[in-house]
């Protein structure tokens, strides 16, 4: 539970401003009345965006020795933390389906994951799934409900909203519960939890 709880935290905090949730906003806005097939190719896109991450940091658990793990993901948390603080634009690429004839579900899948290569996000993911070796589920399932949670209401309320989020701030909570994983790995706090 706990990995799940973290990785939803982390990812839905992160997410804030990104620029998934800014690509989200744009489909709202160009596909208007059609939130439910955008929501669907978020979720899709995710889902399999982060199950490759996941198993992917699941993956580098048996390849490297604990000391070197530790100290990689504490770094990469404390990296991640940086990067959270640096504000995304989204690419005007990433929303190119819909010239090719995908339809709003196709369209949204592939904006979607082609955001999410080499996002912060991702990244987090690959690390959680690391930091929470045996919980590769909980960890896809907690960054699948974090991204959902950030995006599903930039879908549903649209540009609306987008001015109200104090996002500098939330990006300042996201950067600080980073930082202070990446200093509690990098100490050891695991080995004390019997992680």
């Amino acid at each position: 539970m706990e990995a799940f709880l973290v990785s939803t935290g982390l990812v839905a905090l992160a997410e804030i401003g990104d620029k998934t949730q800014l690509l989200a906003f744009l489909l709202a806005a160009r596909f208007k009345g059609r939130a439910g097939t955008i929501c669907l190719g978020i979720l899709l896109a995710t889902v399999v965006n982060h199950a490759g991450a996941g198993a992917l940091g699941h993956w580098i658990t048996s390849l490297l020795s604990p000391e070197i793990l530790r100290w990689g993901l504490g770094l990469g948390f404390i990296a991640m933390a940086l990067w959270t603080l640096i504000p995304d634009k989204i690419d005007e690429e990433s929303e190119g389906g819909g010239r090719l004839g995908l339809g709003v579900l196709g369209t949204t899948v592939v904006a979607f994951f082609l955001a999410e290569m080499g996002d912060k996000t991702q990244i987090a993911t690959v690390a959680l799934a690391a930091r929470f070796d045996g919980a590769l589920l909980a960890v896809v399932a907690g960054t699948t409900a974090g991204m959902m949670i950030a995006n599903v209401p930039a879908v549903l309320l649209g540009e609306r909203i987008a001015g109200r989020i104090p996002v500098r701030l939330v990006h300042g909570i996201a950067a600080a519960v980073f930082a202070l994983l990446g200093v509690a790995t990098l100490l050891g706090a695991g080995r004390f939890l019997g992680l």
